[in-house]
């Protein structure tokens, strides 16, 4: 096919194509994700948690000459331990150890469909790794849905975090006071018809801002791979769970609270916010997810905190713009 001589629209339209026929002609992923290899060796916590034998799921990467510290690393909601491969690389090299559960729900860790999920009790699940791997110090970085739980953790164990890295991290606004709740089953319902198509749509319109490069498709398989095992439901009903966490159990009342040093790494192309395409309102719906503005009343809030603002820089800073991230987290981790 001679895509050059064709129409701009039948040439996005054809690149679209075949990327997602590259994409469906990759295994299918069962819900442990047991067929997909991470970059790091993967060990596992077993563990009693609301009457479900569970296990949590993380790898351990030792520098080759430490420097006595540890970074602990909080995946999203639509990611797992995966994704942090360079920024875990560069860590190493700067000689930190580096820890990165998959939390209870997510990647290759358990997903019970009875459980009360909160950030509580996540972060409760964290320390009970951390204190099985003997460490009582940390600096704690989330991205994301992560950032809510490391700031939820901050909070629970203060005496744990000696610093703190939010990288855009959502729940910087209420959305529950703008966005009508969608209950447990009706998300449970959309889960169920998750596909390649709708992740990738959904990343590129809120994560990247319509700026979409062929390397973030992995993050997309990640996502939909597991959507044609027998068992998805499970993971669909856990998706749903999760999302309502989200939505009804926000952080942004207390960031006032942390104690710990925080940086806020912000790329200001973010438009991510839960809820938005269900307000009716258009101009409502325009004011959410403004990630120029978030990050600045954010550092306002919590007393003392740096922010570095990225620029024409969506929701991954750490995938879209490795080398602009990583600068920055090093220097406050040294400083």
């Amino acid at each position: 096919m001679k895509l050059f001589s064709l129409p701009i629209s039948i040439v996005i339209l054809s690149l679209f194509y075949l990327m997602s026929n590259a994409q469906t002609s990759r295994p299918v992923l069962d819900i442990m994700l047991s067929n997909y290899q991470y970059p790091y060796k993967v060990q596992y916590l077993n563990f009693k948690s609301q009457g479900e034998h569970l296990k949590m799921a993380y790898m351990d990467v030792q520098p080759q000459t430490t420097n006595g510290h540890t970074v602990v690393l909080l995946h999203g909601k639509n990611f797992n331990g995966a994704y942090w491969k360079t920024t875990i690389q560069a860590l190493n090299q700067a000689g930190y150890r580096v820890i990165v559960p998959d939390q209870i729900g997510f990647g290759k860790s358990s997903k019970p469909i009875a459980y009360q999920f909160s950030f509580q009790q996540l972060a409760e699940n964290t320390k009970f790794l951390l204190n099985s791997l003997k460490l009582n110090k940390i600096y704690l970085l989330g991205h994301s849905m992560g950032g809510m739980l490391a700031t939820r953790f901050s909070l629970m164990y203060p005496e744990m975090v000696d610093k703190l890295i939010l990288e855009n991290p959502i729940g910087l606004e209420d959305w529950k006071l703008v966005a009508p709740y969608t209950s447990i089953d009706q998300n449970y319902q959309t889960e169920l018809k998750t596909d390649y198509e709708s992740v990738r749509k959904y990343q590129n319109a809120f994560y990247y801002d319509n700026k979409w490069k062929p390397e973030y498709d992995e993050w997309v398989y990640l996502l939909s791979g597991w959507t044609k095992a027998s068992d998805y439901p499970t993971v669909a009903l856990v998706n749903a769970k999760t999302t309502d966490m989200i939505f009804t159990q926000p952080v942004v009342y207390e960031f006032q609270h942390i104690k710990a040093a925080t940086l806020l790494i912000i790329g200001t192309r973010d438009r991510t916010a839960i809820g938005k395409n269900t307000v009716k309102d258009p101009q409502l719906a325009s004011k959410m997810g403004l990630y120029q503005h978030l990050g600045k009343e954010t550092q306002q809030k919590i007393k003392g905190s740096k922010l570095v603002e990225l620029d024409n820089v969506g929701h991954l800073p750490h995938i879209e713009v490795f080398d602009r991230f990583i600068q920055p987290l090093i220097s406050f981790l040294q400083d």
